[in-house]
């Protein structure tokens, strides 16, 4: 029978998406792998490939279209032996404000029941989704069997046709912790949003305004920092950082590695000072995971790079181990595609620890915001000639850096994050020791 091609969620995140542009149309033969589509999620532009092979026998939403929900049919899909005339009088979704009276609700209903939609993309038992393709679920549906249980061979570990055809039944589990796990995103919706949309806009009338559209991204930014501040507890660590050793000894590593084109820059050395800090204090690195902690080996430090209408945090994996020309030189790439909206879910997702740095704005410091589920981020200002007092009592002019680590309470406990700001501190004031 007909199955329906649906909106994917290409990040765990992916609520809905914007299909930018077919790369098939109907009547095309695909095979598993081939690309079908390419969908605009609120960070980037990803390439959709098929899990299953057929004919293209219709599609349903048309490119450029925005705001689909992921699960969403946007085609239809004919296995051998199948033609048009299987597919029925399919359409696609109408918004759901076009839906005035139930008559055109029940004739809608009609045809989307005349393709045999597969059930709803499964879920584990902490809400995250399951991959799986529709013929794959229709199956398992109707075998009982539960696709937690079952390892998916397909593109990105998808669930396709094969694994659920030479699986066996087994009992489900029970549906009581997805009710538990969903109580909490349930009382976060409930928490107040501040005016209505009408509101403000009576409140401004007779003012000249300009209406800005939310595109994606804007919009999971919205969320995810409303989320942040709401729940979770914040506290901040400050501290003034002496800078001239690290100016002086960049300069002359800059001057050496001038034959190989490589420019050092102070935000190098930061990223270099952070992920040592977090080896010197393991228990820091850590993040918080609904109802515990995990503590992590690898120092993966996410920095948040600036683009047109939001930012991106890409995460420089295991950066401790890594010299500092190899992290300028993935910084700067990870920075370059950001700015392309190239960048893929994995390589700006994870991490334990974020840096911003408003430092070549002027800022001279700054409280950010944590970025869940990291246990903290470091907010980073612009280097200052200051007078300072030295070692032996005289005052001199230093260059100065203002840093606020903003920390998670339920992670990490006011003497641990005093203990990693000294580290990071003493690492960057000590700059020929991250070398050692």
């Amino acid at each position: 029978m007909p199955t329906e091609i649906l909106m994917p969620a290409l990040s765990p995140t992916m609520e809905e998406g914007t299909l930018a542009k077919w790369l098939v149309k109907e009547g095309d033969t695909v095979s598993s792998g081939d690309l079908l589509a390419e969908i605009e999620t609120d960070k980037a532009t990803m390439e959709f490939e098929a899990v299953d092979e057929g004919v293209i026998g219709k599609i349903l939403i048309a490119e450029g279209t925005e705001g689909v929900k992921v699960n969403t049919p946007i085609a239809v899909l004919l296995e051998e032996g199948e033609s048009a005339d299987d597919i029925g009088d399919v359409s696609a979704p109408a918004p759901a404000a076009a839906k005035s009276d139930e008559a055109p609700k029940a004739e809608a209903a009609a045809p989307a029941a005349a393709a045999s939609p597969a059930p709803a993309a499964p879920q584990t038992t902490d809400g995250t989704r399951i991959f799986a393709s529709p013929l794959a679920r229709r199956i398992a549906a109707d075998k009982g069997l539960d696709l937690t249980q079952i390892s998916g061979t397909g593109p990105h570990g998808r669930i396709v046709k094969a694994d659920v055809e030479k699986a066996t039944a087994a009992p489900k589990a029970a549906e009581a912790p997805k009710a538990a796990a969903a109580a909490p995103a349930a009382a976060a919706a409930a928490a107040p949003a501040g005016p209505s949309t009408d509101a403000v806009l009576k409140m401004y009338e007779g003012r000249a305004f300009t209406e800005v559209k939310l595109d994606g991204m804007r919009k999971t930014i919205a969320a995810r920092l409303t989320e942040a501040k709401q729940t979770i507890p914040h506290f901040y660590l400050r501290r003034d950082i002496k800078l001239d050793a690290l100016m002086k000894f960049r300069a002359q590593l800059n001057k050496q590695l001038e034959g190989r084109g490589v420019k050092l820059s102070v935000n190098d050395f930061i990223i270099k000072a952070c992920a040592l800090a977090l080896q010197s204090v393991p228990k820091a690195n850590a993040v918080w995971a609904g109802d515990r902690v995990l503590e992590l080996k690898p120092s993966d430090v996410a920095v948040a790079v600036a683009i047109d209408g939001g930012l991106f945090t890409p995460v420089l994996k295991d950066a401790d181990m890594k010299s500092l020309s190899a992290l300028s030189a993935e910084m700067k790439d990870l920075a370059t595609r950001a700015r392309d909206r190239k960048l893929a879910p994995h390589e700006y997702q994870g991490g334990s620890f974020a840096i911003s740095n408003l430092g070549m704005f002027g800022i001279d410091n700054f409280d950010a915001v944590i970025n869940p589920p990291h246990g903290a981020i470091l907010a980073v200002g612009s280097g200052v000639k200051k007078p300072v007092v030295n070692d032996a009592g005289e005052v001199e002019v230093a260059t100065v850096m203002s840093v606020t680590l903003s920390v998670d309470h339920r992670v990490i406990d006011g003497a641990l994050g005093a203990e990693l700001l000294k580290a990071i501190v003493e690492n960057l004031e000590n700059p020929m020791v991250m070398l050692a």
